[in-house]
């Protein structure tokens, strides 16, 4: 199939994701603790993946929202002790956000209140059917986000 017409089939599978995304959020946020909402612990699971240190700005842009929603997600993080906010060294006018070890913990709150929705998923399709998605949809991931 040309670009101009590409397969219905890659349209589906973008569109599985997204409810997919939309289903799994829904039921993350009722399971998770602290009060948290998924935004923030979209943040704390970040830092735990790839690290802290970032930028709001950095963040913002990462997540793909404005810097103002960052900011509001930051502060109420801030507020639980879950992240630090901290001049960046040699510019002062540029923040770094590092998560705290009550952030870490928070984190795995997170993963231990969601772990019997988790193990019912695993018991329900298999963990070698999850471990056969991952590499394309890792690919797909990479590929969105270098592309953007």
């Amino acid at each position: 199939m040309s670009q101009q017409n590409p397969d219905p089939a890659v349209f589906r599978f973008l569109n599985e994701i997204g409810i997919i995304d939309q289903l799994a959020r829904y039921r993350v946020e009722r399971k998770l603790p602290h009060g948290l909402k998924i935004s923030q612990f979209s943040v704390l699971n970040h830092f735990v993946r790839l690290g802290d240190g970032w930028t709001p700005s950095r963040l913002a842009k990462a997540f793909q929202v404005t810097k103002g929603a960052m900011t509001n997600t930051l502060h109420r993080l801030g507020a639980l002790d879950f992240v630090d906010i901290v001049p960046a060294e040699g510019d002062g006018r540029s923040k770094l956000v590092r998560i705290t070890k009550a952030g870490r913990a928070a984190h795995r709150d997170c993963i231990e209140a969601m772990a019997p929705d988790l193990a019912i998923l695993q018991k329900e399709f298999g963990t070698r059917n999850f471990k056969a998605a991952l590499p394309f949809l890792e690919q797909v991931r990479s590929y969105l986000d270098e592309n953007r």
